[in-house]
């Protein structure tokens, strides 16, 4: 391959005078033909790693994307520069499908964009079969995982339908994997699940020097006066706000005077909403995370999280939709200790009790496929729709049950599957847990906000230093303070209570040292959540850790956070205390 020939394409048919840092060595390897799984952030210049190889490559590339809206903006940018470029999904037509797969056929596309659950449409794979393509690019790759944070069951069956298209070739078709969050656990389960195994692993680029990262305290009523007070100015704009849920994100919206995108919506008014803020006639959108997937802003300045993110790597995707164009840019979040009850409780919903999935398990025959709806009805009215939908799909995901029934076959038809279903689910649900616990570190934590990203995602680029520019490493004590008097004296009890019974929950250990505590003006009564943003200062300093726990009572599952001494940590004294530990302040 001549490496002039990628520079000539890349000014002459993408009008790009140069490469970004780390683009030309992932072109150049797959126009060689290697697999290659890319982990880069949003904006850093993903697509043009498939297009341009792609196009110097010849032939047609695949595109793999789960988003309509994704796939559209893809498409149109590609028709706009002068590409043959088509996608089929639900949107279309089936007359528009077939033409679409002529085009297909007879060579005259450079790229066929489409969703992962086409594949196992009948037939479909086949006909993509009948001319293979010269190159296969799979987007929003951490879908693929089941550690990954926005997991699908139907990009897990990648591997396996494509493989149609690479075997019996005397050149295997080249895969590029590509993702913005993909930690090293689930870059892992991407090659192996792709069957790639000899994939090269471009992971950098995620250090966004542009972006001021500040995290605050803030009482769910305070949000939408918080969100007002942070985009007053117009600097500041124009400002995506994401909100945790549909009620929150109208109670702000209706604050600081915005429109509303979540899935309560119908399609029109989503359009409607994403159009206007698009071309700048509206500065601000209020959403849920449902919106922001594939959307090209370049000046957005301000990315606002009205509530926890579910996990680290769903958090760093959103707030790299700021400041694409390079320009400063900020992004805040807002949180507080009910956020993580309100994620626990999207996890129960979203990750049904293991006996509901044995129930269902048990209930599926090894012989005589059953379909759902029989299935459904062994199972019995106690269990409730949403619970049953979700176990099936988990089932389906872990291979407790197996569809039998072809491809696309209506209705489809049902087995019992493999016997290790219940481990790998249950390895899976602890693994969301942590995830919560690690978004509550990264609002926590008392080092470089950037610096906690490069080390979650494995970038090299951590050995470099801090940021500078977060609230951790510019002028960190605006938004915190020393512990005062009394507060070092309940740090000082809660230390030495755990060096006589390590492990105890905070209930119990906040009634151990309340129960203790002198009694005097100085020291005065401490509520539990007082005593808890204790523990989180002590935590964030490393005098103890906090580990999120439950067990099962009365057929409820009861969260908990155990406590731990931190035999790693400083030794606490009270000049140590006075220096080290810092009490996270509210807005």
């Amino acid at each position: 391959m001549n490496p002039q020939k990628l520079e000539a394409v890349l000014q002459q048919r993408f009008a790009l005078s140069q490469f970004r840092p780390s683009q030309r060595a992932v072109c150049e390897d797959v126009v060689q033909g290697h697999d290659v799984l890319l982990v880069m952030p949003t904006g850093a210049g993903k697509s043009l790693c498939y297009q341009l190889p792609g196009i110097v490559r010849g032939g047609t590339t695949l595109v793999i994307s789960p988003l309509l809206a994704l796939i559209d903006d893809q498409v149109q940018k590609l028709q706009h520069k002068g590409f043959k470029a088509e996608a089929i999904h639900s949107g279309k037509t089936r007359e528009q499908s077939r033409a679409i797969c002529i085009q297909y056929l007879r060579g005259e596309l450079d790229f066929l964009y489409f969703a992962p659950e086409r594949l196992g449409i009948p037939g479909f794979a086949e006909m993509l079969a009948k001319r293979p393509p010269s190159l296969i690019a799979i987007d929003e790759a951490h879908c693929i995982s089941q550690w990954g944070h926005d997991f699908r069951p139907d990009y897990r069956l990648i591997g396996p339908r494509l493989a149609r298209l690479r075997v019996d070739l005397e050149q295997p078709v080249p895969i590029i994997a590509l993702t913005a969050t993909a930690t090293p656990l689930v870059q892992d389960d991407i090659i192996e699940l792709l069957e790639i195994p000899k994939a090269k692993r471009s992971i950098q680029g995620f250090r966004r020097t542009n972006i001021a990262i500040e995290s605050h305290e803030v009482t769910l009523s305070d949000r939408a006066r918080v969100c007002a007070e942070l985009l007053q100015h117009d600097d500041t704009l124009p400002a995506i706000i994401y909100a945790p849920t549909r009620k929150l994100a109208e109670e702000i919206a209706k604050t600081v005077k915005a429109h509303c995108y979540h899935a309560g919506l119908s399609a029109d008014v989503r359009e409607k909403v994403q159009r206007q803020f698009l071309s700048g006639e509206s500065q601000i959108i209020v959403a849920t995370i449902a919106f922001g997937m594939g959307i090209d802003k370049s000046d957005i300045r301000t990315v606002i999280h009205a509530g926890l993110s579910g996990s680290v790597e769903g958090y760093y995707q959103e707030i790299g939709r700021a400041g694409r164009d390079g320009k400063p840019s900020k992004a805040v979040l807002l949180h507080h200790f009910v956020d993580q009850k309100t994620h626990q409780f999207f996890l129960e919903r979203d990750y049904p009790k293991v006996e509901n999935l044995e129930r269902i398990y048990i209930k599926t025959p090894t012989k005589n496929q059953i379909v759902l709806e029989d299935l459904r009805s062994k199972i019995g009215t106690e269990m409730e729709d949403d619970i049953f939908q979700k176990s099936i799909e988990k089932l389906l995901a872990h291979r407790g049950i197996r569809v039998t029934s072809a491809l696309g076959e209506t209705p489809p038809t049902y087995l019992r599957g493999e016997s290790l279903w219940r481990r790998h689910y249950e390895k899976q649900r602890r693994h969301r847990e942590a995830a919560l616990d690690q978004m509550s570190a990264f609002a926590k934590t008392t080092e470089c906000r950037m610096k906690f990203f490069l080390n979650h995602f494995g970038d090299s680029d951590a050995k470099n230093g801090n940021c500078g520019q977060c609230d951790r490493c510019y002028k960190p004590e605006k938004n915190t303070r020393p512990l005062t008097d009394a507060e070092r004296t309940f740090a000082t009890l809660a230390l030495a209570t755990l060096a006589g019974e390590d492990g105890l929950s905070v209930g119990r250990l906040f009634e151990e040292v309340t129960t203790a505590a002198p009694r005097s003006k100085k020291v005065k009564k401490l509520s539990r959540r007082e005593f808890e943003l204790i523990l989180d200062a002590l935590d964030q300093s490393g005098y103890l850790s906090l580990k999120s726990e439950s067990f099962e009572k009365l057929g409820k599952t009861i969260h908990y956070k155990r406590v731990s001494l931190d035999s790693s940590g400083p030794k606490p004294t009270a000049k140590s205390l006075a220096q080290n530990v810092r009490i996270t302040q509210s807005l």
